[in-house]
């Protein structure tokens, strides 16, 4: 049977190729749905508006993706049997895309991969995709502590669940973060989750962080920093941690337009938007008395994973990009996205460093008032994105495979 597929997919590529000879080089999205990621979802849609429908394929995974990995696959292989498709971009690349991966490689090795929001073992998955995206998670378990104790945290109760658990990089982040609770004199604790792909669905994991953090709060106080590992449960804690005055570092998956805009009440007219949200985040936690305990990163990733993806993909497609493993493009393009909007920042240098100017600075002289005088002082002024930091998860062993840590945000401090 499994032989028959792959005869019938290769008799169809043929049959489109003798059409397709001067078709527009298309690319496909696949994501999650809303009620699994509507950011990644949302980042799809406007790939498409982007670029247009007759040159981006945008599909979904199932809600239930960990026992349907056959309709992942069969996805993947619906948008690969397009001979105009050049590229497929996947975020989050959740469990059946390495399967999905190999399939199309069966019968087609042209296709460039770019995969974000990692769920597969590392190493397995750098030397299945070409590109692969994803937050610098090991980082982010002492970076996430260190923010909630700065921002008053006595507890840092931690929501998970097994099949989370068993993801390398989500492991070794909730021990990084255990490590550095007990380093700072924060009581780590962890609370088992229901999975949103179990039984009870995401209503029911929503349903018991809504049940659970209430709880949480009351038994360690409202200085209680509050993670969960999963994308549906973040609207729920965030309400439970702004109703019991709690303390809220950040999401899974940072951004402004993660959980915080519902969970707040908030209308979004443009996800595109950054400033306007970060904006009106600011204003409400003012509003809340919620000043200092709520914070995020200032670019959304998850979004920015797919539109760095989108853009690499359709670099590829159209030729602009040769190597279907180009690191170096596949960099800047993640920083041009995640580095959130350019800001201009003026530096005062000495006369001598002057002289030293860069391509991306200009130096000016101005003067500054001074004891009823006039002093001159020259300032460095350069057009900067925030603060972004991308490593390679191993140097030599999985160059491609890109981790990212964006700039953070505490509102109303």
């Amino acid at each position: 049977m499994k032989r028959f597929a792959k005869v019938m997919f290769a008799v169809a590529l043929v049959l489109a190729l003798g059409t397709a000879a001067f078709a527009a080089p298309k690319i496909g999205i696949m994501t999650g749905t809303v009620s699994q990621g509507e950011e990644e979802y949302r980042a799809g849609e406007e790939m498409v508006a982007k670029y247009g429908e007759d040159r981006v394929i945008h599909v979904t995974y199932p809600d239930k993706f960990m026992d349907e990995q056959e309709t992942t696959i069969s996805q993947v292989m619906a948008m690969a049997s397009d001979p105009d498709l050049k590229a497929i971009v996947i975020c989050q690349g959740v469990p059946g895309t390495a399967a999905a991966i190999d399939k199309v490689k069966e019968v087609r090795d042209d296709i460039a991969f770019i995969v974000g929001t990692v769920h597969e073992e590392p190493y397995m998955m750098a030397g299945k995709a070409d590109i692969l995206y994803e937050i610098d998670q090991p980082a982010r378990g002492s970076s996430i502590i260190e923010k909630a104790k700065g921002m008053g945290a006595k507890t840092f109760i931690h929501y998970s669940f097994p099949r989370h658990m068993s993801y390398p990089l989500l492991a070794t982040r909730r021990d990084i973060m255990e490590k550095t609770c007990k380093e700072l004199g924060i009581e780590f604790v962890f609370v088992n989750a229901p999975d949103p792909t179990g039984e009870g669905g995401v209503a029911g994991a929503q349903q018991f962080i809504l049940e659970d953090a209430p709880r949480q709060i009351e038994k360690y106080g409202p200085d209680t920093a509050f993670f969960s590992t999963n994308c549906s449960m973040q609207e729920p804690l965030i309400k439970s941690v702004v109703k019991g005055k709690a303390i809220y570092p950040e999401q899974c998956c940072p951004s402004p337009f993660h959980a915080l805009p519902n969970a707040l009440g908030l209308k979004v007219e443009n996800k595109g938007d950054v400033p306007y949200i970060l904006n009106a985040i600011e204003e409400k936690v003012k509003e809340l008395e919620m000043e200092g305990r709520i914070a995020t990163w200032t670019a959304p990733i998850t979004m920015n994973f797919i539109r760095a993806g989108a853009a690499y993909a359709m670099g590829y497609a159209n030729g602009e990009i040769k190597d279907k493993a180009d690191i170096e493009t596949a960099k800047k393009l993640i920083q041009s996205f995640a580095g959130g909007e350019p800001k201009v920042v003026v530096t005062p240098v000495s006369h001598e460093d002057a002289e030293k100017a860069t391509p991306t600075a200009t130096y000016i002289t101005v003067k500054v008032p001074f004891n009823g005088a006039f002093l001159s002082q020259t300032v460095k002024v350069e057009v900067k994105q925030g603060d972004v930091r991308i490593r390679p998860f191993d140097a030599e062993k999985a160059q491609n495979f890109l981790m990212v840590v964006g700039e953070s945000i505490i509102f109303g401090k």
